[in-house]
């Protein structure tokens, strides 16, 4: 069997059902059989970089794998923000990228470079493979890496003569090899609780670790029964509800909010589970760690005392270290019964609660949000790129379901919105997928548009536009409606985003007052394709960088 189709069957025996790339003529001999495929249904991207977001989004909305696919050379090399981008979130997909002949790599060779050295430091792990014999065991291994453990991407570079070799292969003998799991020491989840026991102020910090264990359900029923306030870090928004009598929101610089940053502040013991405690979220390490205990639990034995020491470090998978954790404290006894402390957690949540009714035109960024977690069910899949957009939604979005909130957390990257709902609406059937942008962001990446249009993706991209406005006060006027578009073409730094999206085959509206939204989400949810929405907003600062860890001021 030529080594091309030996790929695709095992990718078929893997359980790829979906693959999102551009073809070429470096990897052109896997293509012939992708097409003919009756288990991989292939997406044709716009650009090699949204090939790879879309996959990335693809697991973190279903936890399951997709494949990221294109030519060598430049094609190769558009991978790279891509696959960094889903290994500091530790996000697992499968990349497949074509190359030269293998005589002549390393010798300067048109559209040949070395991409598995290009992206190993940011990747889980890399292949070129140079031995055609060797495709299908370095697959097995490539799908294996990419589950364990802490989860990642792999990259498989293919040379053209490996593609087109012919080698001995059964696709009925081919089996994926198992991923182990490591459980906590029994020890240590005593000691755990012993801790949490002695606690006065206790809290959890939910990672998005839990998530990607598929871990939420276990880690609220400890919550429940521990009686534990939950913080959530970035990436694990949505994994308690947001009106949860024990959800705390988020702390940290950027996306915290006061009630978040207070509940930490006055813990005394913090059982965090599946989390980096990276920079975003803790800020001052001095003032975050303070005088509290940390009992910090990661599948990735490298993480626990990489940032600061903690009091208890415990590797294993979340789920098993809940359920752990879980049995042991209902075996000292029955569920605990709530502290003052968190009994006034709700009403707490109400007080320090963030204005964002505001009324006023332009638009404050606030009442979009306000918008945004009024329409919306708890079924709609949102994405988030980088931004003072992606600061304002990590403060203000109210997330209920796990896996339907799908930032770039670690890596902040512009243009990773608009692929990456296209890959979450896929991998979810087609639910419907909202990408909250700003003006700036929406030009990269936008050609993915496109995409949406041809095969029909139910996408929304809300642009909340803060750039266009600037503009016209730069005239000390605001101009709306016809006299804004007027106003605008006479000035030679506007975009017209709705004729941009239009040009890509999307219906789009513009709005310029807050009572304008809500109809604009509606009309948009009631298409059958992508919508663009381009939202006026003024300019703001006040939530710019979020609240400082060391402070629980609320912003006016």
């Amino acid at each position: 069997m030529q080594a091309a189709e030996v790929l695709v069957r095992i990718l078929e025996r893997e359980g790829i059902t979906d693959a999102f790339g551009i073809p070429g003529a470096g990897i052109n001999p896997v293509y012939k059989y992708l097409k003919d495929s009756q288990k991989i249904k292939h997406y044709t991207m716009r650009h090699e970089e949204a090939a790879v977001h879309a996959a990335d989004a693809y697991f973190r909305a279903s936890g399951r794998l997709a494949m990221a696919i294109c030519t060598s050379g430049p094609g190769a090399t558009n991978f790279v923000t891509g696959l960094y981008t889903a290994w500091i979130d530790s996000i697992p997909l499968i990349a497949i990228t074509g190359q030269n002949i293998t005589s002549l790599l390393g010798k300067d060779a048109f559209q040949c470079v070395d991409i598995a050295s290009i992206a190993r430091p940011i990747s889980k792990a890399t292949w070129c493979v140079t031995n055609p014999k060797d495709l299908p065991e370095i697959l097995q291994k490539a799908f294996h890496t990419a589950r364990s453990g802490r989860p990642g991407p792999v990259l498989i570079d293919l040379p053209l003569d490996v593609q087109q070799a012919d080698i001995p292969f059964d696709p009925e003998a081919y089996r994926s090899l198992p991923v182990e799991k490591p459980a906590p020491d029994p020890e240590k989840i005593r000691k755990a609780l012993d801790l949490l026991d002695a606690a006065q102020s206790p809290c959890m910090i939910m990672g998005g670790g839990v998530i990607l264990a598929d871990a939420t359900r276990e880690c609220v029923e400890l919550a429940e029964y521990l009686q534990l306030p939950v913080i959530m870090t970035y990436m694990a928004k949505g994994g308690i509800p947001a009106k949860h009598p024990l959800c705390a929101g988020h702390a940290g610089i950027q996306v915290g909010i006061p009630l978040g940053n207070r509940i930490l502040l006055d813990s005394d013991v913090v059982l965090a589970i599946g989390c980096r405690f990276t920079d975003r979220h803790t800020g001052k390490i001095d003032v975050y760690k303070g005088n509290r205990k940390f009992i910090h639990i990661d599948i990735e034995p490298t993480q626990i005392g990489r940032i600061f020491p903690p009091e208890l470090g415990i590797v294993s998978d979340a789920k098993l270290a809940l359920q752990a954790l879980l049995a042991e404290a209902k075996k000292r006894g029955p569920k605990r019964q709530p502290s003052e402390r968190v009994k006034n957690l709700p009403v707490l949540r109400e007080q320090l609660k963030r204005k964002t009714d505001y009324d006023q035109i332009p638009i404050k960024p606030q009442r979009v949000y306000k918008e945004i977690n009024e329409f919306y069910d708890d079924e709609t899949l949102f994405t988030t790129g980088c931004g003072l957009n992606q600061i304002w939604s990590g403060q203000f979005q109210e997330i209920n379901k796990p896996r339907h909130y799908l930032p770039t957390g670690g890596a902040g990257t512009l243009g990773f919105d608009i692929p990456a709902a296209i890959g979450a609406s896929i991998a979810t059937g087609k639910k419907r997928a909202v990408a909250v942008m700003g003006d700036f962001g929406f030009t990269f990446l936008v050609e993915e548009l496109a995409v949406a249009a041809k095969y029909q993706v139910p996408i929304t991209v809300l642009v909340l536009n803060n750039a266009n406005l600037s503009l016209i006060r730069q005239n000390q006027k605001y101009a709306y409606g016809f006299e804004y578009a007027i106003e605008m073409k006479e000035n030679k730094e506007f975009i017209d985003y709705i004729k941009v999206s239009e040009g890509f085959g999307c219906k789009a509206k513009r709005v310029v007052k807050p009572e304008e939204i809500k109809p604009a989400l509606a009309w948009a949810n009631q298409q059958q394709g992508p919508t663009v929405i381009e939202v006026l907003v003024e300019e703001c600062t006040d939530c710019s960088m979020g609240i400082s860890i060391d402070s629980i001021k609320e912003f006016q």
